[in-house]
Parts: C-alpha cells; structure tokens; sequence
C-alpha cells in the first residue's frame, strides 16, 4: 500500500464531562483536525473522530449533587462540545458517547475476547482511590497527606471485589512492541518515561467496580460494571464497528484500525501528557489480549495554561472556545493555539500573544502580502488579472523565490507527517517573509510608475504564484481563511479528494488570464480601542496594556526589509559581534547594565540584584539570514507576549533544538540591534566557541520564575 493511499484515523480524547470545553480541550481537537484535514490534501482516506466519557464514579456523584440522573446529566454535557468544535471549523467524522448502544456492545465484545483468552479473572482489590482520575494509586505515587499528584486532592481508600486484567504478563511483550515501533509515542521524552514505568514492572490491573452503578455491566456478572478507563478506551474501535461482531458491519474498522502485519492503516491517538499511560500502556495490552493491533502511534501533548496558571474549575480560568471566535474568527485561534504551542511541550495562552500574532503573522506578514499585491498592484497595474509570463525567463530574484517555495513545502509537510503542526507553520512563514523581502526588494509599484510591464507582470506572477502556494500550505490550520484568499486569486475553495495530492509542488499552476477578486483584508487590523472592546467582552481588559507594553510585532515587510543587509554591511557587522560579544550572548548595550566591581574583582550584592536572571521558555527558534551564528529566538519571560533575543549559539545549536526548552537569560538588559534585528535580553551558557552548553533547568517551571 502506498503512503499516499494508506487510511489514516486520527482521535482526540474523549472529553469527561465533568466540565465544559476550553481551551485546553480545543488544543487536542484543532491538532486532530489539522491532522485529518492534511491526510485528505495528501489524497489519503481519512477519518477523524472525537466524542465524550460519560461513566464513572465521578459523574455519578456531580448528577447527584445536582439532583439529576447519571444519564440526564450527560445528555445536557453534549451540546455544548459539539457547539465548541463546530465553531472552531473542526469537521468531526464522528462524535460518539460511551452511553450509546453501539459502543455498548463492542466494549462488552472486547470484555468477552480478553476473558477468552484467560487474562481476566475475579478478586479483591485495596489501594488509594482518585474519583477525578479514576486511577488507583500506591502510597509511593502519592504526595504527602495520601493526596493525588494530579488533582492535588486526597485520595480514598477502597476495598472492593473486582474482576483484573492480567497486565503483568505484558511488561515484556509491550516493551518488545516498543522495540519494534520507536515511533509509538511521540515527543521522545514521553516515550521515555513510558518504557521507564514499564521497566519497572507492571501490576495486575483492577478492571471492574461494584461500589457503583453508573457503568457498562460487566458480561455475564452484571453486579460489575467495567472500569471507566476498558471502557472508554475501546471507544476508539467502537466508534469504527470493532472489535467485529456478527451480524455487525465492521467494514470500517477493517479500513482504519491497523492491522498485526505490518502495513495497513496509520492510526493516531492525539492525547494530553496526564492520560498517556493509559493509552500507552493499558490500551495496546488490551488489544493485544484480544488478538487485535496496538494503534500506529499516540501524539502526546503537554498542559496548556492560561496566564502562567493550570485550567481549573476553582480557578474560574477556563476560557471558552466559542467568545475567542466570535471575537477574532475560527481560524485565527486555530493559528494561534497550534503555532503559539510547540506540540509535545506545554504552553500558555494569553490574549496579549493571540493579539500580537494576529496583527504581526497574520495582517503584517500574511494579510499585506496578499493585499499589497492583489488589491493594489494587480488591481491598478495589470487590469485585475494574473499575467501571462513565460517560466524559463524568470530572473535569479525570483528563482530564488521559487527554490525557497520548495523546501518551505517540503519541510512543512514533513513537519506534519512528523506531527508537530507548529514547526510546519514555521516552514510555511518563511515563504511568507521571503515574499514579502522580494517585494519590498523588486519595487513593483516603481516598475509599474515606470511602465516596465514585462518585468512588472514577472514579478506579480511570483507573488501571486506564492500565495497559491501558501493557500495550500496553510489550509489545514486555517481551512476558511485559505479558501478566502483563494477566492481573491480567483481559484475555487479547496475540495480535497481521495487519490489526488493537491500538496504544491510544481511552480506554475497559477493560469495567466485568471479574474483576481480584490476583497476586504482577510485580518483587518484594530486599533487601540477596538482590542479594548474585544478584551472587555472577553472579561480580559487588562491584557491590553500588556500587549502593548510588548511592542508587537513589526509588519512582515519591515522585518524583511531589515534583513536585506548589502554584503559589506553584513562583514562589517559580524566582524564587529566578534569583537564584542560572547558566542552566547545577545549584544551588550553601550553602557554596562551592571555598576563595576570594587577593585579587588569581587561583586557586591548591590551589584547582583541589578541583574534580573528569568527562566525562559524558547517558542520559536530561527537562524538570522546571512549570519551562521546568530539565532533568533522568541521566548516568554512570563510577560504575556514573546520578547525577541538574538544569540550567537549558531554553530553549536540548531534552532528545532531550543524549541521547548528551558533557559536562563538576563532580562534586563538594554534593547540593542544587530543586523536589522532588536535584541532584548541575553541567553546564558557555559563552555567555549566550540562546546557551549545553554543554560537551563530540569524542571518545568513556570516562564518568567525569578533565577536566584
């Protein structure tokens, strides 16, 4: 089967609904459904499926405190989830409820196969019980006082009959699978940590409860109801038609569901860091007891907090999907959550940072690319329409553009084969800024002031032949944005279809003579008032002030007309960096941040409190053109918004290499500018030229936590 036709089934969890969507839970779902949306471009079969956790202990007793019955609660918990992701343009296959009968029947089925196979069987169970995780626990795994590491809450002591999964006789054949498949989780670092708990050996698994009612009778011993986590984790092969039944169509778990051989179907479990083992180590021994395939991967994610805070109830910091739409659009925060958080790391989301994304990505760099050319150039110069060029005499300049096309679709799709949605948007903003360097480089509005048509018509097709490319690029993350401007382009919204590829590769595709249809800007600015309107809707007002104090960020144009540093001014500048900077550090400012040492070489403590050490969290990493030290990196200080430091770590790092981590920088030191670019802080490191170390920190402290 090739790659191109092989199916691919993408999840996200599914949602307890012990409480309403939020931002956190619109992660998982928008990187499913980017995923699915890039399968069906690449003209693969694709199916995306999403849906709700409605058993447990947990629901039973909120339904009951709220004078409801288990399943009248749940009833009322859907609407609202299939509200969220309709409005965020996330376009579900299919959304299933562990409370329908379909999914019923193949989790009892499943039941029956793993009993067949003799690894259930009945006894008692003692041990430290979390309702909200609805894990047990042993007292090593949990903090001081018995409370749970997770909820932060005491947990109870239980002792009841149940029914077990022998999940000790599967320490070696999962860590053998895990051998077999180094891919099966997703980023490396969670890999690691499942094999480590596997390694240590795993106990028997309690897989029933009779303390409670609200659940899936267990077959043939109705007094147990499954385990919550049996129970939900088969949803994935339910909601498919499996494990197959007789009598029952399982053409489509047949389709999607991988199969033992190798080969066969990709199926991918997108997933929070807080449920992996469940999903990395109970699921594939359950299916491997039932005689079926672990699934291709799980793409674990980290915690998205909101202000440097956890999502929680109490905190009343849960931010819905459906406000940040209405304010900003659906693509907008779909842009914003999968480029602002590097998948596989935890994340913040402030409006501050959606603001500053908004007008410098998306109007600055995206929207006036496609406005300065469309609405302006095309429009008034070349009667609405795109030219008619000839390829083979197309200058060196736009050559260039067409090479730099090319690996920008390249690495993007590799990005998203590779399932890290933000690194791809990195890939395809770098079309975006070099467009917008080639024009500010090629002055169409002086080629048409000069009447050089010829020239002008070349250089238009260029960027409108960019554009379409990009139109592609970057449809699975903002899908109606896309088919907007395409529609300014005058090509048709984006209809993805089984068997064709329609991912860009061939420069060209954009016919001389199409209408264009100048519209209004796809991100129309706000000016100062009108955040402030936006963010007192959103109950967020405060934000303003620190979106603004982060200076935003500068138009595309301008950070592109920066960067063209003639070859003279670009010796002459790194001559001077090495002159006066550390391969470390970002440029000292003129005059020294710090007072001068007593004499005798040593510190005073007034000299350190004037150094203002932070932790810092690298969102984005980038090398400065035509400087093979220098990196640009964008991190959070914890200020609300990103700042930009310049550092000469060049050579000894690559920039997917920072990205996620965690450093230390002097955050108070003087804005300085090097080659176009404003620095402001400075990266730490230890080490020479040659073998520099960043300095950084093995825990996962907050952005912006004071270095003492």
């Amino acid at each position: 089967m090739s790659a191109s036709a092989r199916p691919f089934y993408v999840t996200t969890p599914i949602y307890y609904v012990n409480a309403v969507p939020h931002v956190g839970t619109a992660y998982s779902t928008i990187a499913a459904d980017v995923l699915a949306r890039y399968a069906r471009m690449r003209g693969r079969p694709a199916r995306f499926h999403t849906g709700l956790d409605e058993h447990g202990l947990k629901i039973a007793r909120i339904a009951a405190s709220e004078g409801l019955s288990p399943q009248a609660f749940v009833d009322r918990a859907e609407g609202p989830f299939r509200r969220a992701w309709e409005a965020l343009g996330c376009e579900h296959d299919d959304f299933i409820r562990t409370t329908e009968p379909r999914h019923i029947r193949h989790a009892q089925e499943l039941w029956r196969r793993v009993a067949a196979k003799g690894d259930i069987y009945l006894g008692h169970y003692e041990d430290w019980y979390c309702v909200d995780c609805e894990a047990y626990y042993t007292e090593k795994d949990l903090q001081p006082g018995n409370v749970c590491p997770t909820h932060k809450k005491p947990v109870e002591k239980i002792r009841e009959e149940s029914y077990f999964f022998r999940l000790s006789a599967y320490t070696d054949k999962l860590l053998a699978f895990y051998e077999a498949h180094p891919d099966f989780v997703r980023p490396e670092g969670r890999f690691n940590e499942v094999k480590a708990f596997v390694k240590e050996g795993l106990r028997d698994l309690s897989v029933s409860r009779t303390s409670f009612r609200w659940g899936i009778p267990v077959p043939g011993d109705p007094e147990h109801v499954m385990y919550v986590w049996f129970d939900a984790l088969t949803n994935y092969v339910s909601a498919l038609g499996g494990p197959p039944i007789d009598g029952i169509d399982s053409t489509r778990f047949d389709a999607f569901w991988p199969r033992n051989e190798s080969g066969g179907p990709e199926s991918v479990h997108v997933v929070g860091k807080d449920i992996l083992r469940f999903h990395a180590v109970f699921w594939p021994a359950f299916l491997m007891s039932a005689g079926f395939a672990p699934p291709t991967a799980v793409q674990a994610h980290g915690f998205l907090t909101v202000n440097g805070e956890k999502i929680s109830k109490s905190l009343g910091n849960a931010i819905a999907p459906e406000p940040l739409v209405e304010a900003f659009g659906a693509d907008v925060v779909r842009y914003y959550l999968m480029r602002d958080v590097g998948f596989g790391h935890d994340g913040d989301f402030s409006h501050a940072s959606l603001l500053a994304r908004y007008h410098g990505d998306l109007g600055n760099g995206l929207g006036n690319l496609l406005n300065r050319m469309v609405a302006s150039i095309v429009k008034k110069s070349l009667d609405g329409r795109v030219p008619h060029i000839h390829l083979d005499a197309l200058q060196q300049v736009d050559r260039d553009v067409m090479a730099l096309a090319a690996r920008a679709a390249e690495a993007t799709a590799k990005h998203l084969d590779a399932m890290v949605p933000n690194r791809a948007l990195e890939s395809a903003w770098e079309l975006v800024l070099a467009t917008n360097k080639y024009i500010d480089l090629t002055e169409p509005w002086n080629l048409a002031k000069n009447g050089d048509t010829k020239r002008l018509a070349q250089v238009a097709y260029t960027v409108l032949e960019s554009l379409r490319w990009l139109s592609v690029m970057l449809w699975p993350v903002m899908p109606r944005k896309c088919d907007a401007l395409r529609h300014q382009l005058g090509l048709p919204a984006l209809m993805p279809t089984v068997g064709v590829d329609v991912w860009p590769s061939a420069w060209g595709g954009l016919t001389g003579g199409t209408q264009t249809h100048p519209g209004a800007p796809l991100f129309p600015r706000y000016d100062e008032d009108q955040q402030r309107v936006l963010l007192e809707r959103l109950g967020v007002a405060d934000a303003l002030p620190a979106a603004k104090a982060s200076g935003g960020t500068k138009p595309a144009s301008t950070r592109a007309a920066e960067k063209l540093v003639t070859p003279e001014k670009q010796e002459s500048t790194e001559k001077t960096m090495s002159e006066t900077t550390t391969a470390a550090a970002a440029p000292s400012p003129p005059t020294p941040a710090v007072t001068p040492a007593p004499s005798d070489g040593l510190a005073t403590i007034d000299d350190l409190s004037k150094i203002a050490l932070r932790l810092a969290l690298v969102r984005e990493a980038e090398r400065v053109p035509k400087s093979d030290k220098l990196l640009r990196l964008q991190v959070d200080v914890g200020e609300g918004a990103p700042r930009q430091i310049l550092a000469g770590i060049g050579k000894v790092y690559a920039p997917e290499d920072l990205i996620g981590k965690r450093i230390v920088v002097i955050a108070n030191l003087a804005p300085r500018k090097m080659m176009g670019l404003e620095s402001r802080g400075m990266v730490l490191a230890a080490g020479d030229g040659e073998t520099l170390s960043v300095l950084s920190v093995d825990k996962e402290l907050p952005p912006g936590a004071v270095v003492k």
